[in-house]
């Protein structure tokens, strides 16, 4: 297939799909989502004409491409709101609210679907390796609601570092129950490296990686002043992030690949370029932080396209190669991870802004702009899906259709739910452009 070409048709469909969902006073990355769906579905009808599926798998390979790139930048975004003055306001704040807000829904996840696994006969671990990847949080959707509607204020201001962070903490959390269910499949012994020495590893050396990317790249674009080379230059070293945790995670020890998160290199080469700035050169970061939003707004289309796509054909495969014996309990368990992880997320939340002192609007709507859920948890999906201990009994297959289903819900619903939110904080401006919540607050 003509990559370029397919390109331009998916960015031709994510435009028009703009002008159908502003009819109903939907946010743009709706449409992008629906938009891929049906795209797929149509590549799948086209692909049942044939001897081998083709329009379906070459959609799956631009996904594949795309979709961390797409991440790369949008975790650079995120990462230029994390200046030190901010952190010194909010960082002890915010990594409490995170830490409640993820582990709140890795509990109450945990909990029913053990009960329902002993119910159906089915592994716990199950239940376990869905309770770790209940924690992720999808930062794109989020962030195209933001910039979409130019939303500001104090929820948006906390927001953004708590997604950013709860990449650092699901990762944490999916290793230990990704190497506890092992055990309970395999019935081996816990493993300190497994359960310790990996999650550090991933993590610190994202971590590590994005800040030593910041740092030449802020050294390497004082030799430049236009603003046509420091985007060149800024898209370059995102790239570079982005690439070289894909090839680290090429390193296995003990058997399992190490993965390390371009989220958060991301995030800090962003964190770092916006900190090592000095005063006065505040409007050349926003000036240039403002150029890449323009370039990236095409990406930001197709990541949402092809997530529409890649649903869409990995439902229809799922529903192939299974029989309607499988699918009930998947269903009943989808359900119950639906429900449990939207209270966790909210409850967690809630607490954790009660224990802050939060003001009583982002106490109230944050943890409801937490439910998106996309590229993060399905990459966690598809690393059970992978590991050969998880093939038995169709425990990866359980936990992969799971997680499909509920992206599905939870993408197509979760951008109308912070839209609500923000709406109801006052942090979506007026025709006027005033922003209700500057009012509510003098």
């Amino acid at each position: 297939m003509d990559y370029i070409l397919f390109l331009g048709v998916l960015l031709v469909l994510g435009l028009a799909s703009t002008r159908v969902v502003k009819i109903f006073n939907l946010p743009n990355v709706t449409g992008y989502l629906i938009i891929g769906f049906l795209t797929a579905l149509l590549c799948l009808f086209i692909d049942s004409f044939k001897d081998t599926p083709y329009f379906s798998v070459e959609l799956n390979k631009l996904n594949e491409y795309i979709s961390p790139v797409a991440l790369g930048f949008i975790a650079l975004s995120i990462g230029e709101e994390f200046k030190i003055s901010k952190i010194k306001e909010y960082g002890s704040k915010i990594i409490l609210i995170t830490v409640l807000q993820a582990l709140m829904a890795v509990v109450l996840v945990d909990v029913a679907l053990i009960i329902i696994c002993n119910i159906l006969n089915l592994s716990i671990s199950i239940a376990i390796a869905l309770g770790a990847i209940a924690t992720a949080t999808a930062p794109a959707a989020t962030l195209m609601v933001i910039h979409q509607y130019k939303a500001q204020g104090p929820l948006v201001d906390i927001l953004l570092p708590v997604v950013a962070f709860d990449d650092a903490i699901g990762l944490i959390v999916f290793s230990i129950s990704i190497a506890v269910s092992e055990v309970i499949v395999t019935g081996a012994t816990v493993s300190i490296v497994s359960i310790l020495l990996i999650p550090l590893i991933e993590i610190v050396g994202s971590i590590v990686l994005g800040a030593v990317l910041g740092i030449l790249m802020r050294l390497l674009i004082k030799f430049f002043k236009s603003r046509n080379n420091h985007m060149i230059v800024i898209i370059a070293f995102t790239l570079l992030g982005v690439g070289l945790c894909e090839l680290l995670g090429k390193i296995t020890i003990n058997s399992r690949s190490l993965e390390f998160s371009n989220l958060l290199c991301c995030m800090m080469i962003g964190a770092f370029y916006v900190n090592l700035a000095k005063d006065n050169e505040q409007e050349i970061i926003t000036r240039d932080f403002g150029l890449i939003d323009r370039w990236t707004s095409s990406l930001f289309v197709l990541i949402f396209v092809l997530s529409g796509a890649h649903l869409a054909i990995s439902s229809d495969e799922i529903i192939k190669t299974n029989e309607i014996s499988f699918l009930i309990p998947v269903l009943i368990i989808f359900v119950f991870y639906i429900l449990m992880r939207s209270i966790g997320k909210y409850l967690g939340s809630y607490v954790g802004c009660k224990l802050t002192k939060r003001d009583k609007h982002i106490t109230n709507y944050l943890g409801i702009t937490l439910l998106p859920q996309a590229g993060v948890a399905i990459g966690m999906a598809n690393q059970i899906s992978t590991m050969e201990v998880f093939n038995t009994n169709n425990i990866g297959n359980i936990i992969v259709t799971v997680v499909l289903c509920a992206t599905l819900i939870y993408e197509i619903v979760g951008p109308l739910l912070t839209k609500w939110s923000l709406n109801k904080t006052g942090e979506i401006p007026k025709d006027d452009g005033t922003y209700p919540y500057l009012k509510t607050n003098n």
